[in-house]
């Protein structure tokens, strides 16, 4: 069981003190630095959420040009 705290209390002191000590380094409050992270982590979730649209737009506009044609006189 004591190898299971030295594993937690060394992430606990280098893991999760990671934006104070990017803002300390900054000169900001740690506060903005966390709402940061946040938007940051939303706008990329959301450019590739915007990413997976388009391309879904793309391959069903495919198929409908592009139909598989059975005989020459399906034209």
């Amino acid at each position: 069981m004591n190898f299971f705290q030295n594993i937690r209390s060394y992430f606990e002191k280098h893991g999760y003190a990671v934006s104070s000590r990017l803002a300390d380094r900054l000169g900001m409050k740690a506060k903005n630095v966390r709402l940061f992270f946040i938007y940051v982590s939303f706008a990329t979730l959301g450019v590739w959420f915007a990413v997976y649209l388009t391309l879904a737009f793309v391959l069903k506009l495919k198929d409908m040009v592009y139909t598989k044609r059975t005989s020459v006189f399906d034209l």
